[in-house]
């Protein structure tokens, strides 16, 4: 809708996890090396956790674009399944013709037997889990059993869990100790810095074709990252419902104002919004009662 306005090719503040716009903040960047040392090291589970927001599905989509030939990659967006089910998707996303009417136990022997051709080819086969925390125990625990599968010399199956912090709670419980100790490298996404908004916001802008000035003030970067807390779609969210009512104004630039109608908007960021007024109604419920206190005083 405003892209022509702004001098855009695209829309910069999409919420959809496109590794176009990826943007390198020091929390992303080590997150990716992380996941990408530890398969090339030959670990069994790896661990990602973030909170809502801060960037998993992108990190997730990155970094299985960043593998090269020698690994085949299965991806698992909704792994809220029981362990049959979740071994049929896994067998879908190797490419394995299997029949549908297999019970578990032949499901998961005509795995291995894809495995162990995979290692004979040098294939190394990475299943990434997004969304972890909803994986049922007893599917986490079938998932632990299939990673047990190894040669010699590495594991079979690497496996990685990117999930929001309820992942944590969950390979806590008893049941799930073994799979706990099994996670060799873990790392937890963060929210963006102040500083980092501010690159991430003309990072989206440049991507999306921006050439001019700056689109934001600075008290609008400042006022974004009140709202936001930092957390990326938040960010993503605020800057886009700005640019709409600055377009809608006829105007070029964002102001502080736009972002705070913008939050006011957002469920997200009313809690910041609303803490800020709170602050103000105290301080004017303040000053009245002063002066109430001057005149009854007289």
């Amino acid at each position: 809708m405003y892209n022509k306005h702004f001098g855009l090719r695209e829309a910069p503040f999409s919420i959809t996890p496109d590794t176009a716009f990826s943007f390198a903040s020091n929390v992303f960047q080590e997150a990716l090396n992380t996941l990408l040392i530890a398969v090339k090291n030959g670990e069994g589970f790896i661990k990602i956790t973030g909170e809502v927001g801060t960037g998993k599905t992108l990190l997730c989509r990155k970094f299985l674009a960043s593998l090269d030939q020698d690994f085949i990659s299965a991806y698992i967006p909704n792994p809220y399944l029981e362990p049959r089910t979740l071994l049929a998707a896994l067998a879908d996303e190797l490419n394995l013709n299997l029949p549908r009417d297999l019970d578990q136990h032949l499901m998961l022997k005509a795995l291995t037997l894809a495995l162990l051709e995979f290692a004979r080819d040098g294939k190394r086969v990475v299943v990434t889990l997004d969304e972890a925390q909803a994986m049922p125990l007893e599917t986490l625990e079938a998932l632990r059993l299939l990673s047990n599968l190894e040669t010699e010399k590495r594991k079979l199956l690497q496996v990685v869990l990117i999930g929001q912090p309820e992942l944590n709670d969950k390979l806590d419980q008893p049941s799930l100790r073994q799979l706990k100790q099994r996670i060799a490298f873990h790392y937890e996404l963060r929210a963006l810095t102040r500083d980092e908004l501010d690159y991430y916001v003309a990072h989206r802008l440049t991507v999306a074709g921006h050439q001019g000035g700056a689109l934001f003030t600075k008290g609008a970067l400042y006022a974004l990252y009140r709202a936001s807390g930092g957390t990326p779609r938040i960010v993503n969210i605020l800057c886009h419902k700005s640019l709409l009512l600055v377009f809608g104004e006829g105007k070029q630039q964002v102001e502080e104002k736009h972002i705070r109608v913008a939050a006011l908007d957002t469920p997200a960021a009313k809690i910041e919004a609303q803490h800020r007024w709170w602050w103000i109604a105290l301080a004017l419920f303040g000053v009245g009662l002063g002066v109430s206190s001057w005149v009854l005083m007289r």
